[in-house]
């Protein structure tokens, strides 16, 4: 079944996991297999007055509706663009008095499309939204709680002119959005923003290992090969980070998603003994020493949460020493515990333009990332990125430009070369390559000139270090 632009994927019925998509023609490495609109989008709640409420990008000045007084635009351009789907929502809030949560406005400019197209397949829609899958069956006491709760909340700002909707049905929308709520980022795409239902994207499958990937760009989701895809082959991503032992994976993706993962690295537990490993050789730790070492990370890591939800960033810093002081010995390069370790080390310590230090943790933990994740990983091209500005602001232009060309190379493939991260990176490499050109010829002369630059420009501050993971794929809560 292929329609509107969707020629190239298929819905198909996968054993044991219900509907999936499958390649109709072949893909390489970086190719955009389709790029899908939102049915349905939104902006975050605790974001409405600083992300535009149509391309969802973050502006410093942005224009306010005259009429419901909340929602936020770019400019015109992008107020024109929204009224569509703004229409009903604007009057509503008017009626109700204020705006409603986000998966209340959700909700409801689901239904207000419906209302307008009806409720079968929208162009170039392989799946009606009635027929997306909801698990409301599965849900526990708790989340049967909150959906009566959103029920009640959308039926008081549901306007009584507007199309009636049945209980049921109102339940079926809400159990879509918590199972096929897709999260939205920013245009750097390093910060979620927003939630939005993509119905052909709904239908592609978990696999810890996918040969997908999704990105959010220039207002739409794509979806881009990660590796080559034959006719006939299923077309996977990933709900969750692989920086996770399989056990852990498995349990996150039964609770958040309701099903039990069978994929080849959950089955066979590849990678595992990566991510549990200890020293080799011949002072190999004892198995009470390891345990000892990996429950002092995990109170560690508690403690470095809580430093860092109340700002205490050279705490943090103390606590991810006197940490990686125990683990060094005992646990090996690649293990999990020390890995997360060095990423908030590296994190904050940039942040506290303490780069020599962040850049050495940064190098340890992209060594280990790089043993671990899938080459074409986008979290693995993020991090790589990272760490090679580390190395700049550190004054370590070889190795710094080399992470910058890694990581150009890793998010050429999961973002495109037109994505605006991919465009950052780009002009960062030319940047480097020619400073590097510099060092090689001089390298005196290159340190002199790079202090006399800084003197005169004020120094980039890295951005405050955040508790928020990388946006995730799905728009779940933990």
């Amino acid at each position: 079944m292929t329609k509107g632009g969707m020629e190239s994927v298929e819905v198909f019925t996968a054993e044991g996991k219900g509907r999936g998509l499958k390649a109709q023609k072949e893909f390489l490495p970086g190719d955009v297999i389709f790029a899908e609109p939102a049915y349905a989008a939104v902006v975050f709640d605790s974001l409405t007055h600083v992300i535009c409420h149509t391309c969802f990008k973050r502006q410093e000045r942005l224009h306010r509706c005259g009429q419901c007084k909340f929602a936020y635009y770019c400019d015109r351009t992008c107020q024109r663009a929204a009224w569509l789907n703004h229409k009903n929502e604007c009057s509503a809030i008017k009626r109700h008095g204020k705006a409603p949560t986000e998966n209340i406005r959700l909700a409801a400019r689901i239904l207000w499309k419906m209302e307008r197209e009806g409720s079968g397949l929208s162009e170039g829609c392989l799946v009606a939204i009635d027929d997306l899958q909801n698990h409301v069956e599965s849900f526990g006491e708790e989340e049967k709680q909150e959906l009566r709760a959103d029920v009640e909340s959308f039926l008081e700002f549901w306007p009584p002119h507007c199309q009636q909707f049945g209980m049921q049905f109102i339940s079926h929308i809400f159990g879509v959005i918590s199972c096929n709520g897709f999260t939205l980022s920013d245009q750097r795409g390093l910060q979620a923003v927003g939630v939005g239902i993509f119905p052909n994207l709904c239908q592609a499958n978990h696999d810890c290992w996918p040969n997908c990937t999704v990105v959010f760009n220039n207002g739409k989701i794509e979806l881009r090969a990660l590796s080559k895809i034959s006719p006939g082959d299923e077309l996977t991503v990933s709900y969750v980070d692989f920086l996770s032992l399989s056990e852990e994976r498995r349990k996150q993706l039964k609770k958040q998603y309701y099903f039990d993962c069978t994929c080849e690295h959950c089955k066979k537990q590849l990678k595992d003994d990566l991510m549990l490993a200890v020293k080799a050789g011949e002072s190999k730790p004892s198995a009470d020493t390891v345990k000892e070492v990996i429950q002092l990370s995990k109170d560690t890591l508690e403690k470095i949460n809580k430093a860092r939800m109340e700002g205490h960033y050279h705490e943090v810093v103390k606590l991810c020493r006197d940490c990686l002081k125990k683990q060094e010995p005992v646990l090996g390069d690649t293990n999990i515990y020390l890995l997360r370790i060095l990423n908030i080390a590296s994190e904050v310590l940039s942040y506290l333009q303490m780069f020599e230090e962040a850049a050495d943790y940064a190098k340890r933990m992209v060594d280990g990332y790089l043993k671990i994740y899938h080459p074409n990983n986008a979290q693995l091209g993020m991090a790589v990125m990272r760490a090679g500005v580390t190395h700049w602001h550190a004054g370590l232009i070889e190795a710094g430009h080399g992470l910058i060309c890694k990581a150009y190379a890793i998010l050429l493939i999961t973002h495109g070369p037109s994505h605006p991260i991919t465009k950052d990176l780009e002009v960062m490499r030319v940047q480097t390559e020619m400073e590097l050109r510099m060092f090689q010829q001089n390298e005196f002369m290159y340190y002199k000139m790079r202090e006399a630059a800084l003197k005169n420009q004020k120094i980039q501050v890295m951005p405050e270090p955040s508790n928020e993971n990388a946006p995730s794929l799905f728009h779940k809560k933990e």
